[in-house]
This record gives structure tokens, C-alpha cells and sequence, in this order.
């Protein structure tokens, strides 16, 4: 399988690493890219050791099977139109936050068509993606996208409706724990503790806590009442985030997040 991709970003960057980093991928999956910035190509494959050029030549077009779009909204046009004539009939890919498949489907006059919102911690196997497809999608193709994701992290299949909610949920989910995760850290700095010892303490203990919600030892409020304990420690820093109304603000984040994707997939 031949896939190539039409940017060479951060994002593709991890895509690209994730299936090089797996040998059951690695050995049956090519990859290439293309991006006209040659610092981007150059990151590519310092990151991933794959090929990266340019210029979209016709030899390349012709040789990929899969096209995987991974350029940001505000440019997918520019950087779709000149390819479609040329990719007819290949399973394109579109990893661009908020666009449509029906814009897509315009673009490259095109069925064959999948929308996908991956996240960058599939680099460490551990991404979270949802997907949803055009009519033209066989399930051959769908069958590649899980093979793929699903070796790097999960994968759900969701109707074209919730993928702006994906994206701002999952896709844009890790800026937000590294959010917070900064945030704990420099709490704890500024009340003593060394940063790589405040850091390693964070890390853990984010990283415990979402283990035991992968092992179904509860739902999130049921373990947070198991560590709250009456006039005890937690339940003080718990009354911190309920006087500024956390999980409010939590909700106007994924919301904000939400309305921009939309915004990113409405027409010029």
C-alpha cells in the first residue's frame, strides 16, 4: 500500500511515525509526502525517515493508492484543487479540522472519501480518532483506516454531525491536559517543589488516574468521591474549582473549540 501525503506537518509527522514505529505496518505500508516548505519536509523525515518532497510530481500521484490530506483548513483548498483531476478514483483521506466530506466530495469529485480526526498522542500509540465516510467508501478502505488507527490508539466510527464535537474534544484534547498539567506543575514550584520532581509527580498521577478509568475501576465522579475525603485535603481543592465554576468553563473550552471547527468547514 502506497500512501501519500499532502502536507508534511506535525500531524502527519505522527501519523507517518506511528505506522514506521509498527512493524505489521511498516512492512506493508509506503509512504511519501509532499509539502512545499522545505523545513517541514525536512522535519518529516528526520521524525519519520520517510521521503518528503516539494513538488506533488505526476509520478508520485500516479504510484499512491491513498491520499492522506493533512494541510490546514485555511490552505486545503489551494493545495486540493490542483491535485483532484490527477488522483481520481484514490481513497483520499482528509485529516483538515472542521472541513466537510460534501466540500471534499466537490473538490475531488470524489465519493471515495473519509473524514478523520487523529490526535498526536498516536505517536505513542495511545491516539484517540473517529472517523465518518462518504458513500463511496468501500470496506476495503475502512478496513486500511482501522488497521492503521486502531495499532496506534482507538478508533470510532461517528456520523459526519458529531465530527466537529471529535475535533474539539480529542483532537484538540491533548493541548488541554498539557494545559493543566503545566499548570499543577507550576503550582507546586512555586510552593517548593523541584520541577522535574513537580513534573514526574504530575505526569504519574494524570497518567494513574486515566488508567483506572481504562480499567473500569468507576466513572469519573464515583473515583473522585473515593478520594474526597470529608474536610480532607482534596475536598478543599475540589471547592476551589467548584467556587470558579470548573466544570463550566471546562464545557465553554470544548464548546469554543467546537464552534471554530465549525466555522473552519464553512465555505469562503
Amino acid at each position: 500500500m502506497n500512501i501519500l501525503f499532502i502536507g508534511a506537518g506535525k500531524m502527519a509527522t505522527a501519523i507517518a511515525s506511528g505506522i514506521k514505529n509498527n512493524k505489521h505496518l511498516s512492512e506493508k505500508i509506503k509512504i511519501k509526502a509532499v509539502d512545499p516548505s522545505s523545513d517541514a519536509c525536512a522535519a518529516f523525515k528526520s521524525a519519520s525517515g520517510y521521503e518528503c518532497f516539494t513538488e506533488a510530481s505526476d509520478s508520485l500521484l500516479s504510484e499512491a493508492e491513498t491520499v492522506i490530506l493533512a494541510v490546514k483548513p485555511q490552505v486545503a483548498e489551494a493545495a486540493s484543487l490542483p491535485l483532484a483531476g490527477k488522483i481520481s478514483g484514490k481513497l483520499i483521506v482528509s485529516i483538515a479540522a472542521g472541513l466537510k466530506l460534501e466540500t471534499l466530495k466537490e473538490w475531488f469529485k470524489s465519493e471515495r472519501i473519509i473524514r478523520l480526526m487523529p490526535n498526536t498522542p498516536l505517536l505513542v500509540g495511545c491516539g484517540a480518532s473517529a472517523y465518518s465516510c462518504a458513500e463511496g467508501v468501500s470496506g476495503d478502505d475502512e478496513e486500511l483506516i482501522n488497521d492503521i488507527f486502531k495499532s496506534m490508539g482507538i478508533l470510532h466510527r461517528v456520523t459526519e454531525d458529531l465530527m466537529d464535537t471529535v475535533t474539539a474534544l480529542s483532537g484538540s484534547g491533548p493541548a488541554y491536559i498539557f494545559e493543566l498539567v503545566q499548570a499543577m506543575c507550576d503550582a507546586a514550584v512555586k510552593l517548593g517543589l523541584p520541577e522535574d520532581t513537580a513534573l514526574g509527580l504530575t505526569v504519574q498521577t494524570v497518567s494513574g488516574a486515566a488508567e483506572m478509568l481504562k480499567q473500569g475501576a468507576g466513572t469519573p465522579d464515583e473515583l473522585r468521591k473515593a478520594v474526597t475525603s470529608p474536610g480532607g485535603t482534596t475536598e478543599a481543592g475540589l471547592a476551589v474549582l467548584e467556587k470558579n465554576n470548573f466544570r463550566g468553563l471546562i464545557c465553554e473550552m470544548i464548546k469554543s473549540a467546537h464552534a471554530r471547527s465549525v466555522e473552519l468547514g464553512k465555505k469562503k
